[in-house]
């Protein structure tokens, strides 16, 4: 654990109404990090794969092996989704966090904002081996414009639709849906005999604002105005919140269960044949892990209103997905911090563990591996390169993520409960969720 900083509480009072100042400049920046600790590092790894257990059978045997390379022991800790943030914001606000951490990406800007992580300047990346090594899109949520970026790009993700082909097969469904219009249609066709067309994580509050916020571009919303001002109320957002609730209070597709899930229950749901599709970013091997075979699943790009094909605006079908690894600037191992982030962003490592998570690398070189080339990798690339957006790069950010992603699940709950959803109740909700951000 890292020692405490008197000024932490501080800095995390402020955490999103500044941006912290950039570092520029050639030489490496500690951030006032020691290395009064060099021989071991405690790193937070975000939930991956289908269960926690599953990712530390994956990173366990990598991080010995910077162990041998270096003497450094890692202390490895998985954090569910559902904890991340508050983990981190906890550990913003105390000092008692890990040396190095892994962040969604929409998270960067927020994160940077409270001044807890180290800036990644020229100096910095040259220590692991050069920012040119990187996607620039990926690079690009990895904090605020104009700033050097608050952490490091790890793995890239998009959304996708993926469907049981033999459950579609069984339904006589000759294809997926391309639309939404075609999802309730389709969907209403699959839920029977005790079976669901689509699951969902209704109690996550990320998966949530990620579903919202692609439908808030479909009806033409972007939760934020241009100045950085919350708009959660306007039409376009209420109208996209309902939606996407409605495919389980009216539509009835999603199951009334799903409302509770929030630790990837989806997934499971999914290879066990209980529900038939599932929006997810790089599920792969959660399916494999649960048992099932290539070619059990299909994937195809996520639906977009009747009449439109995926590309920006209307189109857009997915958030810029990924996660992003940091360093606390007050680590006390600030040498092997920076030696651990070269490790785990080589080339070798990141065709490691992309594959065994099925993302996509940012590291360009890694991308050349064939494993990478697979249908469903290059359904989330094309997806990634030409009909995701950002998330808002605001501050803000994370908030929005809690205010937004909690009147989401308790409209799921609504839902499940049996009560109504209406437009009335949505927007009651996101502008509850609105004043939040504003008290």
């Amino acid at each position: 654990m890292r020692r405490t900083r008197a000024a932490a509480a501080a800095v995390t009072a402020s955490l999103l109404a500044a941006t912290a100042t950039a570092c520029g400049g050639g030489a490496a920046d500690t951030g006032g990090g020691s290395n009064t600790a060099p021989k071991e590092l405690t790193y937070w790894a975000s939930n991956q794969g289908p269960d926690l257990a599953a990712d530390q059978a994956v990173l366990g045997p990598e991080l010995k092996k910077f162990e041998e390379q270096t003497g450094i022991k890692v202390k490895l800790e998985v954090v569910p989704w559902s904890d991340l943030l508050n983990r981190i914001l906890a550990a913003t606000a105390s000092g008692q966090g890990p040396d190095v951490l892994n962040i969604g990406n929409t998270w960067s800007s927020s994160l940077q904002a409270t001044g807890a992580l180290l800036p990644w300047n020229a100096g910095n990346f040259a220590a692991i081996g050069g920012k040119d090594r990187f996607v620039e899109s990926a690079i690009g949520s990895a904090g605020a414009t104009g700033q050097d970026p608050a952490a490091v790009p790890l793995y890239s993700m998009a959304y996708a639709l993926y469907y049981n082909k033999r459950m579609f097969q069984e339904a006589g469904i000759a294809k997926p849906p391309a639309t939404w219009d075609e999802m309730v249609t389709t969907g209403q066709r699959l839920s029977k005999d005790g079976k669901w067309a689509l699951g969902a994580e209704g109690a996550n509050l990320s998966n949530n604002i990620h579903q919202a916020f692609v439908l808030g571009k479909q009806h033409g919303a972007d939760f934020f105005d241009a100045a950085g001002k919350p708009t959660f109320d306007s039409p376009g957002a209420v109208d996209a919140v309902k939606q996407y609730v409605d495919l389980m209070a009216k539509d009835k597709i999603i199951a009334p269960g799903n409302a509770e899930y929030a630790q990837n229950q989806s997934l499971q749901d999914f290879a066990n044949g209980k529900t038939a599709m599932v929006l997810w970013q790089s599920a792969a091997s959660s399916f494999k892990s649960h048992g099932m075979k290539e070619g059990d699943w299909g994937v195809a790009p996520v639906p977009v209103p009747a009449g439109g094909t995926p590309g920006s605006g209307p189109g857009t079908n997915s958030m810029v997905a990924g996660i992003n690894l940091a360093v606390f600037k007050n680590t006390d191992n600030i040498d092997g911090s920076l030696k651990f982030v070269k490790f785990m962003t080589s080339d070798d490592e990141q065709k490691i563990l992309n594959k065994t998570y099925g993302s996509i690398p940012p590291v360009k070189a890694a991308q050349n591996d064939p494993a990478f080339a697979t249908e469903d990798l290059t359904v989330l690339r094309t997806t990634l390169g030409t009909s995701a957006a950002p998330l808002p790069q605001v501050p803000q950010e994370s908030q929005f993520e809690t205010a937004v992603g909690t009147a989401v699940k308790e409209l799921f709950a609504d839902a499940a409960a049996g009560r109504p959803v209406t437009t009335e109740s949505v927007k009651a909700k996101l502008t509850k969720a609105q004043q939040q951000m504003a008290s």
